[in-house]
């Protein structure tokens, strides 16, 4: 079945609207940044943590990482689960509650602390850090924390920070990021003391070891019901709960990802988070400072792929010198480098913009998602190029030669997903495309709208008049343009000055889209795919120069390094800057549109002779599903003993004895 109700683009887009975050209470870098305004004082000079709280992450990591240093990484992947003990390991440090506070039985932690955690558990697999992010990133403890009421955290966090492990389901076989066709129903029982759920979700990683999930469902309309889709936690021994499928992938070999059915699961009404109609804007809140767990995993490879490639680069000899030597991997080494340094300079900023509160960071935490994802990947695959035959053999292979077990193909597989889950590469810049031009909107919007009436587009002309009358001239000219301006920086107010002037052209730049297109630009995914890959740039660029002279004023001689590592970053950026600028206007995007509705039409499928597909006839593309019991097998397990506590039985009434009447023996 999955959903056969047809949802119109403008149903979609508007459900997408209602559950996005309308109001910007506190100030944002990046919001500025794509308005033109280059606020180096948001993030400058850098935040950093307090000395308390700094203490206890360093105690709580140095036994982490002698922990860490007592497993083998290669049990996960041969066997393809992380084995209990493992688990249990984690659970009796903390790990499972880290960023939960004290009050609630976790460590109370901040999110910096968090990322680094992240990245040493990852070090071992980073399939622990999966587990352990899907967990307190999207599970049960950040809605928790952001939404759920004093009685619901009292009753879920202490469970959490135990060991409960926890699963957020959203995704079903025939939705992924389009919500609005979501099929699984959560219908209000006739006392209104709790709702059946009903519906299977896929890929719910954690969901085979789940002891808690947080389960999106659509509650239907009725009187005392706003409805909507809502946001449920749900008790995985609960009847009618079925994990029916544990899935296998490309990487992450010891994720622990499922199908799960619901059928007629009755979930109280106590369990619901935040009101009818809130699960989405409550899951896109989460996200704001959970996304910032991938950019964490993806520094830890950019440091390990830095180690491998540096040390390996150095022993291996071709025409008389070491490999790293050649210019042609030296430029790689280069990259490497300076990239890593980068993604460590928008992980840590970031992190601690999350922990002190005082900015909106979803553009931040989205951008460095996307940005993190995509450098990463390229580092791993230039990894495997630079160890050449022996990057593509697997490390399991190369120990049973007698070299050093050194998993370069695995780190590929495994980095692979980060370009696709918590939002895919091509949704994080429609997401962020659509917070970079919300003052646009704000503005201007009804003027575009074709359903505006003319009192509507009257109104919103009056607003854009004024709007733009004081925005435009503000982008004509700036402190980049003026050769004194951050001298503070040294050599890297150079690039400061870039992002200055660059920040007021890529304004300028979508201004230009907005007046081409007008109500057409969200069709330009090209473009505004461009501007967002832009901004993410120059938030980088800005991120590595804070940062180095945070170093500098801390130690002059790590100070010094990272200063080179800022600046040939910021050249490298500065290229990719330029290139993505020329393409905003001059590319063949129209070109590339027509030929893919002509290949999609079936146009050149001659193209397609010659080949043989052995997936033919293995199935549908989407598996079909129909509500109602399970007809599998329970694959469901447990890493650690259950923490739910079991109803007290009313205690059975002893016969009175002589002894127990007070009587004299």
């Amino acid at each position: 079945m999955g959903n056969d109700a047809h949802v119109t683009e403008k149903e979609a887009r508007a459900l997408a609207e209602a559950s996005r975050e309308a109001d910007w209470a506190k100030p944002s870098f990046c919001k500025e940044l794509f308005l033109g305004r280059f606020r180096l004082d948001l993030i400058h000079p850098h935040p950093l943590p307090d000395k308390e709280s700094t203490e206890k992450a360093d105690a709580f990591l140095s036994q982490l990482r002698e922990y860490c240093e007592t497993l083998d990484g290669t049990v996960i992947e041969r066997e393809d689960r992380i084995p209990d003990e493992y688990v249990k390991g984690f659970a009796d440090l903390g790990c499972f509650g880290i960023k939960i506070p004290e009050e609630y039985g976790g460590l109370g932690l901040t999110q910096i602390a968090y990322n680094r955690a992240l990245m040493l558990v990852g070090g071992v697999h980073p399939s622990i850090s999966v587990l352990l992010s899907a967990h307190q990133s999207i599970g049960v403890p950040e809605p928790l924390k952001l939404a759920g009421t004093p009685e619901q955290k009292a009753k879920f966090l202490p469970r959490c920070a135990k060991g409960a492990v926890t699963a957020f389901l959203l995704t079903e076989p025939d939705v992924g990021s389009d919500p609005a066709r979501m099929a699984s129903t959560a219908v209000p029982t006739e006392d209104g003391a709790a709702y059946l759920l009903d519906g299977v979700k896929l890929w719910t990683t954690n969901g085979v070891v789940a002891e808690l999930v947080v389960v999106m469902a659509r509650v239907p309309k009725s009187d005392g019901h706003r409805g909507g889709i809502s946001a449920f936690i749900v008790e995985v021994d609960s009847p009618g709960i079925t994990i029916e499928r544990r899935n296998s992938f490309m990487g992450l070999r010891g994720i622990e990802n499922g199908v799960t059915r619901f059928h007629q699961v009755r979930v109280p009404k106590e369990n619901l988070v935040g009101r009818e109609g809130e699960g989405l804007k409550i899951a896109l809140t989460t996200l704001n400072a959970g996304r910032l767990s991938i950019p964490a995993m993806c520094t830890a490879a950019g440091k390990w792929s830095l180690k491998i490639a540096r040390e390996w680069s150095n022993v291996r000899v071709q025409w008389g010198k070491p490999v790293g030597r050649h210019g042609a991997v030296a430029g790689k080494l280069a990259f490497m480098a300076a990239t890593t340094y980068a993604l460590e300079a928008v992980l840590d900023l970031s992190g601690q913009m999350s922990d002190e509160g005082r900015n909106d960071i979803r553009i931040e935490a989205a951008l460095a998602k996307l940005w993190a994802s995509e450098m990463a990947h390229i580092i791993g695959d230039e990894l495997v190029q630079i160890r050449g035959g022996r990057g593509y053999e697997t490390a399991e292979s190369l120990a049973r030669r007698g070299e050093r077990a050194v998993a370069a193909e695995q780190l590929v597989r495994d980095l692979r997903i980060n370009r696709i889950f918590e939002g895919s590469s091509e949704i994080m810049r429609l997401l962020v495309a659509r917070e970079a031009v919300d003052a646009h909107l704000k503005a201007a919007g009804d003027l575009a709208d074709p359903e505006a009436d003319v009192k509507r587009k009257a109104r919103a002309a009056a607003r854009a008049s004024g709007f733009y009358a004081k925005w435009l001239p503000q982008l004509v000219t700036g402190k980049g343009q003026l050769p004194t301006s951050f001298r503070e920086f040294g050599p890297l107010a150079t690039h400061l000055r870039y992002v200055e002037r660059n920040a007021r052209k890529l304004a300028r730049s979508t201004f230009y889209g907005m007046a081409r297109w007008q109500a057409g630009l969200e069709k330009r995914q090209g473009f505004l795919g461009r501007i967002v890959d832009i901004g993410a740039e120059l938030f980088a660029m800005a991120a590595a120069c804070v940062r180095a002279e945070m170093q500098r004023g801390r130690d002059a001689t790590e100070g010094a390094a990272a200063y080179e590592l800022a600046d040939v970053f910021c050249q490298q950026a500065r290229l990719r800057v330029e290139r993505l600028f020329d393409a905003l206007f001059s590319n063949t995007d129209d070109a590339d549109h027509a030929l893919a509705v002509s290949t999609l039409d079936g146009k050149y499928t001659w193209l397609e002779a010659g080949i043989i597909d052995p997936s033919e006839g293995t199935g549908p593309w989407i598996a079909t599903w129909e509500p109602g019991p399970s007809t599998e097998d329970n694959l469901g397990r447990r890493y650690l003993p259950s923490t739910r506590e079991e109803p007290k039985k009313p205690a059975t009434p002893r016969k009175r004895t002589a002894k127990a009447s007070g009587s004299t023996p």
